[in-house]
C-alpha cells in the first residue's frame, strides 16, 4: 500500500466498521486490521478514533454544503432551486449511505466540542435551506401558514431515515427516490389557491 493512501484506507475501514457495528463497538485494532496498516501508521494521520469519526462528518458536511452553494449560485425561482437542492440532498445521502448511517447514529459519540462544530455546520446548511423556503413564500409559490422550521424538519426526517430502509438492490434507484421524496415534500408546502 502506498503511503499516500494510508489515510484513505484507514478512513474507509473505519467507515465500514462504524456503519456495520457502531462506533462504540469498533476498536482501533479492528480498524487497522481492516485497513491493512499498523497502529503507528494510523496514528500518523488520526490521533484518535474520535478523529476518524469527525473526518466522516467533515466529509459529508463539506460535500453537501458545497453542492448547496453551487445549486443556489445557479439562480432561478426559489421553488426550482429548492427542488434541485432537495433532490441533491437525497442523491448524495444515498451515494454516501454508510456515511449517513454513521452520521445520524453516532453524533452523540463525538467530543462535546466536535458535536458543537457539527451542529454549527448543520445550522449553516439549514439556514440557507430556510432562506430558500422564505424566498419561495415571498415569491408566492410556497405556503406560509406553517413555520419554516417545521417544513425543514418534515423534509429532513425523510432524509435521516434513508439509511434505515433504502437499498441499492431495491426497485427504485437514487434518482427516482430523490424525485419522489422531493415531489412529496414540495406538494405539501406549495401554496394552493383553494
Amino acid at each position: 500500500m502506498k503511503t499516500t493512501n494510508v489515510a484513505d484506507e484507514v478512513l474507509r475501514a473505519a467507515l465500514e466498521l462504524f456503519a456495520a457495528q457502531g462506533y462504540a463497538n469498533t476498536s482501533v485494532q479492528q480498524i487497522v486490521k481492516a485497513a491493512g496498516v499498523t497502529k503507528g501508521a494510523m496514528y500518523h494521520y488520526f490521533t484518535s478514533k474520535d478523529d476518524l469519526l469527525f473526518a466522516i462528518y467533515e466529509r459529508m458536511l463539506s460535500l453537501q454544503k458545497r453542492r448547496l452553494d453551487e445549486i443556489i449560485a445557479t439562480g432561478g425561482a426559489a421553488e426550482d432551486v429548492l427542488r434541485a437542492v432537495c433532490e441533491d440532498v437525497v442523491i448524495t445521502s444515498i451515494e454516501f449511505l454508510p456515511e449517513g448511517t454513521v452520521f445520524f447514529r453516532s453524533q452523540h459519540m463525538l467530543t462535546p466540542e466536535r458535536q458543537q462544530e457539527v451542529k454549527r455546520r448543520r445550522r449553516e446548511y439549514h439556514d440557507e435551506f430556510a432562506a430558500l423556503i422564505t424566498r419561495g413564500q415571498a415569491e408566492g409559490s410556497l405556503r406560509d401558514d406553517i413555520p419554516v422550521s417545521v417544513l425543514i424538519a418534515h423534509f429532513f426526517s425523510d432524509v435521516h431515515y434513508l439509511s434505515h430502509w433504502y437499498s441499492p438492490d431495491g426497485p427504485e434507484d437514487e434518482t427516482e427516490v430523490a424525485h419522489q421524496l422531493t415531489e412529496l415534500f414540495l406538494r405539501g408546502i406549495r401554496r394552493t389557491d383553494d
